[in-house]
């Protein structure tokens, strides 16, 4: 599937694993339930690791596990289960967390950008054409209008700080 991180595409290292999977070498995406079950044997693999949380698994149940993790990716199981909006920007204000947070599952091209100010940085689309549609149009926005997740100052902080004509 086609990865668009930080605006661009961009190649995809990492490797979901199913339940049932044998473990891979490097950069692998486990579930919650996985996670919970084998946390130490995965945590003694010492390469980059995420964890994938449902729509009804909320950020609080890894919370204490955010700083040995590489990567979360929230599940959108449809296109009207907005759950995951609010997880990720739990992840980057409540947890503080610092690595990837990934939009997995129905990912559409309209929800890019609120993706993005909630604090998801990548996301995995089916569709090639709207990632390079996406990769286009990211960059003709340059300003917001209301503070997000994500480091962008909105209009009005912008204006205060301008200096007089």
């Amino acid at each position: 599937m086609p990865l668009i991180k930080k605006g661009v595409l961009a190649e995809d290292s990492w490797q979901s694993l199913a339940d049932e999977d044998e473990l891979r070498e490097g950069p692998i995406v486990v579930t919650l339930e996985r996670w919970q079950s084998e946390r130490g044997s995965l945590l003694a693999r010492n390469t980059p690791l995420g964890v994938r949380l449902r729509s009804d698994q909320s950020p609080a149940l890894i919370a204490e596990d955010l700083e040995r993790l590489d990567l979360v990716a929230l599940e959108f199981p449809k296109f009207n289960d907005g759950r995951a909006y609010s997880y990720a920007r739990l992840l980057r204000d409540r947890y503080g967390f610092k690595g990837e947070v990934r939009a997995v599952g129905g990912v559409f091209r309209d929800q890019f950008l609120l993706m993005q100010r909630c604090g998801f940085d990548a996301f995995e689309v089916a569709d090639k054409a709207a990632a390079e549609a996406w990769e286009k149009a990211i960059s003709e926005i340059s300003v917001t209008y209301q503070p997000g997740a994500d480091a962008r100052r909105p209009a009005l902080a912008l204006r205060r700080n301008r200096p007089a004509a």
